[in-house]
């Protein structure tokens, strides 16, 4: 079976960014990543991961295109096969490519169709919007507040007579 994925960047511009894209359901997360870099023109030389995720796009399971923990226990793209992880009862992925730039991609199944005859898959079926040059910003909550400031709490650090602990204290 062949799934079709919409890939989105995540964006703040009023222009929709997206690829359509065809793979074997047996096809691993490694070969998706290499169509997504290669269709939105990225080398993809960088890191990268996918993460499961739900209807509400909520972050889940980390799947890594390199195994950088200390344990070994990492699952990797390349040993991930498509149709583990993507199918009618859990369509959603999160691709994030560039872990410095933060590309973040909204990856969505589509549909499942038939194998065509005279195909080469992957596919890149259709191409909608320019990639910018630069990632789009991220927003967070304590970005939007203005009143949120860490570090104000109106202590002199460099001011040790007045701190509130005993130097003393062992």
């Amino acid at each position: 079976m062949i799934y079709r994925f919409r890939v989105i960047l995540d964006n703040d511009t009023e222009e929709d960014i997206f690829r359509d894209l065809e793979i074997r359901e047996d096809d691993t997360l490694e070969d998706l990543h290499n169509i997504i870099t290669q269709s939105f023109g990225f080398d993809g030389t960088e890191m990268a991961s996918f993460y499961i995720s739900d209807n509400q796009w909520n972050q889940g399971e980390e799947i890594s295109l390199f195994d950088l923990s200390d344990d070994g226990s990492a699952r990797l793209m390349n040993e991930t096969r498509i149709n583990d992880v993507a199918h009618e009862v859990s369509p959603k992925l999160i691709y994030v490519y560039d872990f410095l730039s933060m590309w973040t991609f909204y990856v969505e199944l589509a549909e499942i169709v038939e194998e065509a005859e005279g195909y080469d898959y992957p596919n890149l079926m259709f191409v909608q919007g320019q990639v910018p040059d630069t990632a789009p910003e991220k927003s967070f909550e304590a970005d939007d507040d203005d009143d949120f400031n860490e570090f104000e709490d109106g202590l002199d650090v460099d001011d040790y007579d007045h701190l509130d602990f005993d130097e003393n204290w062992n």
